[in-house]
């Protein structure tokens, strides 16, 4: 890594692209501190992989991972829409939240359709560009080639491409760039520790930059994309977007400092306690949903009269933690008055909280549950 290139400035005529050098080629890890790291990230990685194994129903706590995912890794790019904005439905949103709530609903689209295309199309720019379609589907960027990638110049930051802060190569080496991430991915014939290969293809995806908008929400999305598609998690339960969030400015000053400074290992430093910290509270959140779905269940069948109807609404809020009466009476298949009855119950149990001060429409949340994730 010491001989690391990051690429060349090309002068463009008005102004220079960033022509990045190939990642398809023989790494070779020297830094002690990296090794140190990278020994810590797969240790926390497989402690948390057992939960997929031995945790009945994971699916529904997925469903909360995602959701965040999704609202954390848009909120970089500006959206207002919170975790709980999500689980509702779009007429429920209010008005001027209904685009950012389309990108991140659209992002959850994304991941579950990519989990499900990975078990049969390798991680590929195929896979990238039919992705970056859902990414962008009736939302910011939905006229800006989605699922292709870009056939003109773009930039980052600045009004102008005179005074972008970052100038991606030019659209004719896109191509050629993004079938050599594809055979690094691939590649088992050059050793090089997958975590570190993760951390080096979503740099070089940032840099490249193949589409004209949604690149970072790609780019994140690859990440767990990548990780259950090597076998280092059988599902997808470790999202880096909250960790780039919380930590925004560091995220694009390495992958800026990489390109300018030559410094890959900085970033590679930074990934990998991205993805230790992030391990460490995916566990933490694990262990905290066992604890209260115990919790209630006991209480539940210690106190409630009809605890059989509880239990299966309480089985939909670790799924979806946001419900109204008209989604108890389906899950129960009881009348709108011990609906209602049902509702009342969950409230004076400190398990439901009515979230819309109103009369009509009230919609309950399951706070506890909620502020876990």
């Amino acid at each position: 890594m010491k001989k690391f290139i990051s690429g060349t400035y090309i002068n463009q005529g008005y102004y220079s692209s960033f022509q990045p050098t190939p990642i398809m080629r023989q790494w070779y890890l020297e830094d002690m501190e990296i090794q140190y790291l990278l020994s810590d990230a797969y240790l926390q990685l497989g402690r948390l992989d057992m939960y997929s194994e031995y945790i009945p129903n994971i699916d529904l706590f997925i469903n909360m991972h995602v959701a965040k995912e999704a609202t954390q890794s848009s909120k970089i790019e500006g959206t207002q829409t919170s975790i709980e904005d999500s689980f509702l439905l779009r007429e429920e949103v209010e008005y001027e939240k209904r685009n950012d709530w389309n990108e991140v609903n659209n992002y959850i689209s994304a991941m579950h359709f990519a989990i499900e295309q990975i078990k049969t199309l390798p991680f590929s720019s195929r896979l990238i560009r039919n992705i970056h379609q859902i990414l962008l589907e009736s939302v910011r960027g939905e006229h800006k080639l989605p699922g292709d990638f870009r056939t003109s110049q773009n930039w980052i930051g600045g009004a102008t491409i005179n005074d972008a802060v970052f100038i991606p190569p030019v659209h004719t080496s896109i191509h050629e760039l993004m079938t050599d991430i594809e055979k690094f991915a691939h590649d088992e014939t050059k050793f090089f520790p997958d975590l570190l290969k993760i951390a080096l293809i979503h740099y070089q995806f940032e840099t490249i930059h193949p589409f004209l908008d949604g690149n970072g929400r790609t780019g994140r999305l690859l990440i767990p994309l990548y990780l259950v598609d090597k076998g280092i998690l059988k599902m997808p339960i470790l999202f880096l977007s909250d960790f780039f969030e919380r930590n925004r400015m560091l995220y694009y000053d390495n992958l800026s400092r990489a390109r300018t400074n030559n410094d890959i290992k900085q970033w590679f430093k930074f990934f990998l306690v991205g993805i230790t910290q992030t391990a460490k509270n995916g566990i933490a959140s694990f262990d905290s949903t066992l604890k209260l779905k115990k919790e209630k269940e006991e209480y539940i069948q210690k106190n409630s009269k009809r605890p059989m109807h509880l239990l299966k609404v309480l089985d939909q809020l670790f799924q979806k933690p946001i419900i109204n009466v008209q989604r108890i009476q389906e899950i129960t298949s009881v009348s709108l008055p011990t609906s209602y009855k049902i509702i009342d119950e969950l409230v004076g149990y400190g398990i439901l909280k009515e979230m819309t001060g109103g009369r009509r429409g009230q919609r309950y949340v399951f706070e506890a549950y909620m502020s876990i994730f």
